[in-house]
């Protein structure tokens, strides 16, 4: 063999065992990656898996949005909207701090205070930057991609009628909690539950798949509420009015359903709207109708003559005489403005005199008033479940003197809310028949108590209606086609160190019509400015504007229509 075959055949041989080498190496990486694969995929499978779903599935929440509050006729009261949250992970966001400027223009808030929030929270996953934006404003938010922003769907409340309904339906706080009115007493009805969901999210924090449901949301339950928004608007108007006209400091309206004890209409003024949380004040939102006590002065006194009938030792005609036109008990003088001499139990109440009632009142016993005064519900809670409600105030008779039976005749010493005292006239107008007042509106009759007898409801009932005739102290609450049974008010408020003389409440509470009731309000104005303060001058009238309107809304039809002329009646058949 040459030296160059020699040559050529080393070669060949280096360059197999170079190339078999090279083979083994790949082979042996090869096996390596094959095997790495192996124990990834088959033996290593759960903990990688567990590892892609911690940095990569997220769990969030699905709001549930609350029930819908309606009036009795399917009227919206207090509806959810929805809305979005905007929140980050300060951890992922921080990295992009030279974007959070821009972030927290479009988000309205001021930088640095933003850039504050978010290094004081690196130790949380979860920061809200705003919430309650629009469906818009978010989606300008997230369309800036900045890592760890998102956004999630919250509800927010709407309440359609605004100020009109705001004592009663109340108010959320900004996480849809009920913190006042028919919200607060009903949250637990009104309330949804929150779901849950798994999702797949990117490397920003956005979400790109749902994965799975955990639990899906419990939306909230309706409520249907009693009031009827056609009342509850005209009562709403007609208040209004009448403080501002007579420039009172505050005012309350309540309509009952005589038959069934719900609430048509309760309003109050001053008021708030429930949309603007820059109202939100105890003095304004708090329902004064229901929380709100006062002395009901002589608009008590159909209660005092219906314990005097239920004692069976009175009847209407019976004869009290009021001369000198007052009467002294221990250091006190009760006074009537005149004279009024010897007058049965009808004048006594029509033309609201205090000796007569005082009169009546002493020769009763302590017990018997008391008790004919807890029957119709005085010193105690409705059943209405309205927060903050008030029981008001009468005094237990063994406490009494007999100045407090005395001054509890013509409505001093006593103290009763708006709501209280329509219920206490429902009953009067309903045969002696006291409902529960409810402000949901009931889907079948409930059983109410027989609080004093048919004759003695039906008997109080008609000199009530001598109060609204000529002569009376209630004309002006009359209304035109209908017979109105019903009683002034007019109380001194008290003051430190005694009552002022100055300070008025002025009350009209009322039936209509009187022949079948079918309504009872009560309408209470504070502190009247000017020459009128009476409540025969002041409260009457807003009964009679607000009788008018719903006996019409409700077809009621008219039981006092003026008696025709037959002869005209006979001119116009022959025409």
């Amino acid at each position: 063999m040459t030296r160059g075959a020699e040559t050529k055949t080393r070669t060949a041989k280096r360059f197999v065992g170079r190339v078999t080498l090279v083979l083994v190496f790949f082979s042996l990486i090869a096996a390596a990656l094959a095997a790495r694969a192996v124990h990834l995929q088959v033996l290593n499978k759960e903990f990688l898996n567990q590892q892609a779903d911690t940095r990569h599935l997220r769990r969030e929440r699905i709001s549930a949005h609350r029930g819908t509050i309606t009036d009795r006729n399917g009227e919206p009261l207090a509806i959810s909207t929805p809305v979005d949250s905007i929140w980050a992970n300060p951890k992922e966001l921080a990295p992009a701090v030279d974007e959070v400027p821009q972030l927290a223009r479009t988000l309205g808030i001021d930088p640095q205070l933003l850039i504050r929030r978010i290094t004081r929270s690196m130790d949380k996953e979860f920061l809200y930057l705003k919430r309650h934006l629009s469906p818009e404003q978010a989606q300008q938010v997230l369309a800036l991609k900045l890592p760890g922003v998102n956004v999630q769907r919250e509800y927010r409340r709407y309440y359609p009628a605004g100020e009109v309904t705001g004592h009663l339906v109340g108010f959320t706080d900004i996480d849809d909690e009920g913190q006042e009115g028919l919200e607060l007493a009903f949250n637990h009805w009104l309330a949804g539950e929150s779901g849950a969901k798994r999702v797949l999210k990117d490397r920003l924090g956005r979400s790109v798949e749902n994965v799975e449901s955990i639990r899906p949301a419990r939306h909230g339950k309706s409520l249907t509420t009693s009031i009827d928004l056609r009342i509850q608007y005209l009562a709403y108007r007609t208040l209004k009015a009448a403080i501002q006209s007579y420039n009172a400091e505050s005012g309350s309206i309540v309509v009952l359903d005589v038959r069934t004890g719900e609430v048509l209409a309760v309003v109050n003024q001053p008021t708030y709207n429930p949309n603007d949380r820059s109202q939100f004040s105890a003095e304004r939102y708090r329902n004064r109708a229901v929380t709100d006590i006062f002395e009901p002065g002589s608009s008590i006194k159909p209660l005092v003559i219906a314990a005097a009938l239920e004692s069976g030792e009175f009847r209407p005609s019976s004869i009290i005489d009021t001369a000198p036109g007052y009467v002294t008990v221990g250091a006190k003088t009760i006074e009537d403005r005149r004279n009024l001499g010897r007058v049965n139990l009808t004048t006594i109440l029509a033309r609201s005199s205090n000796v007569g009632v005082t009169k009546l009142a002493m020769s009763l016993q302590p017990d018997q008033l008391w008790q004919t005064m807890t029957r119709f519900g005085l010193g105690s809670l409705t059943s209405s479940a309205f927060p903050g409600e008030s029981a008001g105030l009468l005094t237990h008779f063994s406490n009494w003197k007999p100045i407090s039976q005395a001054t509890l005749a013509y409505g001093y010493g006593i103290s009763v809310t708006a709501l209280q005292l329509a219920q206490a006239y429902s009953a009067l107008g309903n045969g002696g028949h006291l409902y529960p007042v409810s402000l949901v509106a009931l889907e079948a009759p409930v059983e109410g108590e027989q609080v004093v007898a048919p004759d003695t409801a039906a008997a109080v009932r008609r000199m009530l209606e001598e109060v609204v005739r000529p002569g009376g102290t209630g004309t002006k609450a009359a209304v035109a086609g209908y017979t109105i049974a019903g009683k002034t008010g007019t109380a001194w408020k008290f003051a430190a160190g005694g009552y002022s003389e100055d300070k008025y409440i002025s009350i009209f509470a009322g039936l209509a019509p009187a022949s079948d009731p079918r309504l009872a309000a009560v309408v209470v104005i504070d502190e009247p400015s000017g020459e009128l303060y009476y409540g025969s001058d002041v409260a009457a009238p807003v009964f009679a504007d607000i009788m008018t309107e719903s006996l019409r809304l409700l077809a009621v039809p008219p039981d006092a229509l003026p008696a025709r002329d037959p002869g005209s009646v006979m001119q116009a058949m022959s025409q």
